[in-house]
């Protein structure tokens, strides 16, 4: 095979690939001409391998391909039109989709937590357990708010992000077995009412409220609301309704993966602010409206957002919502 004539007799129809395959959009018509040029480099490709293998040739025809098999695939055209269409509404569908069961869990929690925390205080014998007078009085007037302020700032949220998002994402990947974010949230009602408990018998239990609340009511809405979509792919396995059990526990996991990543970046924020605002210097009263400027950000979020985004029919199932478009094709 002649290399140079082989490449002259076929320069214009790679570098109209060439032309077609970096453009930001297609008609129809010029869709279906990059197919058939697509095709035909492949096999002038195959050519020279077999032929006459020439280095230079064979790589630039490669990356020819490469550039021109983007388009093919559908992902041909960088853009965040994706990343912000999830943000906006895909995500906000979502949680929307999960709202209730992550609503539940909340209630749930913080009502048994203050029932464990009343009767622990109340109880003597439930005292006794946490540990003695002393080793009590030392948690509540040291250990509890020291745990805030005695390491840096950033290398503490980072700390608590990876830690809760970790959980976060547990709930989620663990949720269909139904046991493991019942487990999680009967933990968390333990911990949230014996170290109320020990501050309320101290008297430091505003110090508590204090301590808890600026990051605690976006830290725990997050985590709630992933034990929440577990136990929805749990139910979901016992009662798909209308659907194929398996086609339902696809779309629902899909769902579930979905607020799991969201959460992660809910997590961060709330992550921020137990570093950087909880053992602040700031004035308690700054403090806590953060942290409830923050909670009440993310339930409209999920209420307000959610509701319009699932009114436009976005479901918050990636396969749904997120698809990857691809090229027109005339015919």
């Amino acid at each position: 095979m002649d290399i140079d004539a082989f490449s002259q007799a076929r320069e214009a129809r790679w570098a109209r690939l060439k032309d077609l395959s970096g453009r930001r959009r297609l008609t129809g018509e010029e869709a279906d001409e990059l197919t058939r040029l697509y095709q035909s480099t492949s096999g002038d490709l195959s050519a020279i391998r077999s032929a006459a293998p020439e280095p230079g040739l064979v790589t630039r025809l490669s990356i020819l391909l490469a550039g021109a098999r983007v388009w093919l695939t559908g992902a041909h055209e960088v853009s965040t039109h994706g990343l912000r269409h999830y943000l906006t509404l895909g995500l906000a569908a979502a949680f929307y989709r999960v709202r209730w069961w992550g609503v539940i869990v909340f209630a749930a929690v913080v009502a048994m937590a203050a029932v464990s925390a009343w009767w622990t205080v109340t109880h003597p014998g439930a005292l006794a357990l946490v540990g003695t007078p002393e080793e009590r009085a030392a948690v509540a007037e040291l250990e509890f708010a020291s745990y805030y302020y005695e390491y840096d700032s950033s290398s503490f949220a980072a700390t608590v992000w990876t830690n809760n998002g970790l959980i976060a994402l547990q709930c989620i990947a663990l949720g269909i077995t139904g046991f493991f974010p019942i487990l999680l949230m009967y933990n968390t009602v333990i911990q949230l009412g014996v170290a109320a408990a020990v501050m309320a018998e101290a008297g430091l239990l505003d110090i508590f409220l204090q301590l808890i609340i600026p990051h605690g009511l976006l830290e725990l809405s997050a985590v709630f609301v992933a034990a929440g979509a577990g136990l929805r792919l749990f139910w979901t396995m016992l009662v798909p309704g209308d659907r194929a059990r398996g086609e339902a526990l696809a779309q629902e996991g899909r769902i579930a993966v979905s607020v799991g990543i969201g959460l992660v970046g809910v997590l961060f924020l709330s992550g921020l602010i137990e570093g950087f605002v909880t053992g602040s210097h700031m004035p308690w009263s700054v403090k806590i409206a953060i942290g409830s400027l923050a909670f009440g950000a993310f339930w409209l979020y999920v209420f307000v957002i959610g509701r319009h985004a699932v009114a436009s029919q976005i479901t918050g199932d990636s396969e749904g919502d997120f698809a990857t478009d691809t090229a027109a094709v005339v015919g």
